[in-house]
């Protein structure tokens, strides 16, 4: 079958990757992550973004299918189940809003910027090499940091999975995934 320009967007999220440990004001350009599948989902009431789109899906297949990096074995059916993956979501808003919460304190001048990221929403890890300022506020580095810790964190938590079960089990327990799910729902359900 002959490859289409999609077909190598896992380019793109490898880039994301690197660019963002240069320099971590490339973390912004991760919210077309988010708002793309969601527009996909809300406009055409599929999940086509997490089908053909999706770069980190598409480095996962690769990584675990072409590379042999993957056991290939089936995921757990508790991590399959609603409960794990609405939870799941949840946990994830909560730490998405946190994020945005430590954002706003240093918009505000409430708290200084630190140049850490966080793996896992638990490891700092020293970051001050891909931040020396810009004009711009130190409010927009604090969201990029914040960002590109989720970004890493779940790019992960995507590997881990996909060393251990098949290569995109990710995409089973994924926030956008779930999300997009649950508009596409909505949206086609009958009236």
């Amino acid at each position: 079958m002959k490859k289409q320009w999609y077909d190598y967007l896992w380019i793109v999220s490898l880039t994301y990757l690197v660019l963002g440990f240069f320099n971590i004001l490339f973390a912004w350009l991760g919210l077309l992550c988010f708002f793309i599948p969601l527009i996909i989902s809300i406009a055409k009431g599929t999940k086509g973004y997490c089908n053909r789109y999706c770069g980190r899906g598409q480095l996962f297949s690769l990584l675990g299918g072409r590379f042999g990096l993957s056991r290939r074995k089936s995921i757990p059916s508790w991590m399959k189940s609603k409960a794990f993956r609405y939870g799941f979501l949840v946990f994830f808003f909560v730490m998405f809003f946190q994020m945005l919460w430590n954002t706003c304190l240093v918009f505000a001048g409430a708290q200084d910027l630190k140049q850490v990221v966080t793996l896992l929403w638990t490891f700092k890890l020293p970051w001050h090499w891909a931040y020396h300022g810009t004009f711009l506020h130190p409010g927009a580095a604090q969201f990029a940091f914040g960002f590109y810790s989720v970004m890493l964190t779940s790019t992960v938590l995507g590997l881990v999975t996909m060393v251990l079960f098949k290569p995109r089990s990710w995409c089973v327990y994924c926030p956008m995934g779930t999300m997009t799910q649950l508009i596409c729902k909505a949206k086609n359900k009958g009236p």
